[in-house]
């Protein structure tokens, strides 16, 4: 045979993101800036190839501690993996989806890059696929920053809002989302005797003049607990004031005692064992972010916006909607903290197809939440945790 008789025939298996060209079709970005994570979603078609035609991207930002955190992808059109990685990325995260351009993708993605270098955080893997988005320097006017800074953030409605967004940068050192909340440039850092805090609950009183608040907070500074009692004047939906007042330490106990809110509980029993709980098993549960456990799978699910941001008294988990927990002992239990939410959740069960397949055994209201103890505990029946519990084992 001739060497000019060979004849190279490409097949699926060739198919690579790595070396095909790259065609932008979309991109978009969740508005949960000021929460102090973003995500963003990147769509390439790629036409050099002949089966795996699309790249799916998927990236995951933190601004306080982690940087470029995480990567996914997948290769090709598989819709169900896509929602599956969607869901589990940034379906917690409570944000709406915003276009943004590729230059702005690229711009993201390299400021958060420059993060993980600086503070010498690790990159995530499969830089090959990810790496041509580093390829060319990216700059933005700052008219162009700006821009790209409101479709990160979203629109603030109540005073209460904008109040607990700013102090939830402040406390995270987050200084750069924190300034855009502001109507001026004056001193951010009313705490620089503290590390990066995490803002866990505050209560908002008004003050005697119009647009002027007391806050009292509770905040956990390397795994210690303080009430930090700020002032903060408003100009225009806008902090045109803030000033340090006190701190005082406060042990885990009374922190615990702050943070302390009921939990309902129902328990189920799986009649056909063999069943598989998935997160397509519900309706609330195909948005869910689901976690593999000693003792089963916990399925968390979120409400679909940051609203609990707005309240007079926030609390930083009220972003949780609801909780199932699938056992290894054959049992569904579902948790929330309060009637209307576990109602929710029984609807849920009750509608779906995997609802036949449940048994209520127990229904419980917990002073305080012990589903993450039961988790921890090594047990894997709910019902002899709480016998456990009862009987002070």
């Amino acid at each position: 045979m001739k060497k000019s008789d060979l004849k190279v025939i490409r097949g699926g298996l060739l198919d690579s993101a790595d070396t095909s060209r790259k065609m932008f079709i979309s991109a978009y970005i969740t508005n949960t800036r000021l929460m102090g994570v973003l995500g963003m979603y990147i769509h390439f078609k790629l036409p050099d190839n002949e089966t795996m035609t699309d790249l799916h991207q998927f990236f995951y930002f933190d601004a306080e501690e982690y940087g470029f955190e995480t990567y996914r992808s997948v290769l090709g059109n598989d819709l169900k993996r896509i929602e599956e990685l969607e869901s589990s990325l940034l379906g917690g995260l409570g944000g709406e989806k915003i276009p943004v351009s590729l230059r702005e993708a690229q711009y993201l993605l390299q400021e958060y890059v420059r993060l993980n270098k600086k503070e010498n955080l690790p990159m995530p893997e499969d830089e090959r696929e990810y790496g041509f988005l580093l390829e060319q320097d990216i700059f933005l006017t700052d008219p162009e920053k700006y821009i790209l800074m409101c479709k990160q953030c979203a629109e603030l409605d109540t005073p209460y809002e904008l109040i607990n967004y700013f102090l939830m940068r402040c406390f995270g050192k987050d200084f750069s989302a924190a300034y855009f909340l502001t109507t001026q440039n004056f001193q951010l850092e009313q705490f620089p005797d503290f590390q990066a805090g995490t803002f866990c609950k505050n209560v908002i009183t008004e003050g005697d003049d119009p647009d002027t608040f007391r806050c009292e907070s509770l905040v956990e500074f390397d795994n210690s607990y303080y009430i930090a009692v700020t002032g903060i004047t408003l100009d225009q939906m806008r902090v045109c004031s803030y000033t340090r007042i006190s701190t005082m330490k406060v042990s885990q106990a009374e922190a615990a005692m702050m943070l302390a809110r009921s939990e309902f509980i129902s328990v189920y029993e799986i009649l056909d064992v063999p069943s598989v709980f998935t997160s397509n098993s519900t309706r609330l549960c195909k948005k869910a972010m689901a976690t593999d456990h000693e003792t089963g799978t916990l399925y968390m699910i979120f409400h679909p916006n940051n609203k609990h941001v707005a309240k007079k008294e926030y609390r930083l988990n009220e972003d949780v909607m609801g909780m199932y927990f699938v056992s290894t002992a054959g049992q569904l239990i579902s948790a929330a903290y309060s009637l209307d939410e576990i109602r929710c959740l029984e609807l849920d069960l009750g509608t779906s197809s995997f609802g036949k397949k449940l048994v209520p055994i127990a229904k419980y209201e917990f002073q305080e939440p012990v589903l993450y103890e039961f988790i921890q505990s090594g047990f894997d029946d709910f019902e002899l945790f709480v016998d456990a519990i009862k009987t002070g084992e």
